[in-house]
């Protein structure tokens, strides 16, 4: 029986590493896959998820328009021994609730399991719309650990840098790497941000 999974972290604890993962375990089974990706994000290059380790792998790029749904059905053929037997979407905190209750209709009425992942909070410790959506509708959340940039605790949030200086003012999305983000803990976020004498 399919599922909708909701596997969220931090920035830098290797979710698109897994997707890639997971990707090619199908594969070397013999069963086809299908990558989604936010248009906006191109920092691994266009219509690419991309791992900090440099692994790469293609993907179908999601827009606010876009109708996941109708996507993998487009690319469901019948009969079926090129089926799609898994989708798996990146940075799924930037969906709309639009997609991802066109992700429960993949899980639900083309029986296809879903994996997304994504961040759970910004820099401000707010939810995303995506991730949101995700805590209310996924049948399975799964928490993707990694330890604070600057102690060794788990990483629970997320500091946005402007020019190495801590920032908490801005838009909610702003694509950036490791000079712009660190995954912390909830002591040193505070610490960040506490003002000085």
């Amino acid at each position: 029986m399919a599922q909708l999974y909701y596997k969220y972290g931090t920035m830098n604890s290797g979710k698109s590493f897994e997707i890639i993962k997971v990707a090619h375990n199908y594969e070397e089974q013999g069963k086809r896959v299908l990558i989604f990706s936010p248009a906006i994000d191109t920092r691994a290059g266009e219509n690419l998820v991309g791992s900090r380790t440099g692994m790469t792998r293609e993907a179908i790029p999601v827009d606010d328009h876009t109708d996941l749904y109708a996507s993998v059905k487009e690319h469901q053929p019948s009969p079926s021994p090129k089926r799609v037997y898994c989708v798996l979407i990146d940075e799924a905190q930037f969906l709309k609730k639009h997609h991802v209750l066109e992700l429960t209709r993949v899980v639900d009425e083309l029986d296809v399991p879903v994996m997304a992942f994504g961040l759970k909070n910004d820099f401000q410790n707010q939810l995303f719309e995506g991730s949101y959506n995700l805590l209310i509708y996924a049948d399975k959340i799964e928490e993707i650990k990694t330890i604070c940039w600057h102690c060794d605790r788990k990483a629970t949030m997320v500091i946005r840098y402007r020019d190495g200086v801590p920032v908490n003012e801005g838009d909610q999305i702003f694509i950036g790497g490791n000079e712009d983000y660190k995954p912390v803990c909830r002591r040193c976020y505070n610490e960040a941000f506490k003002p000085r004498a």
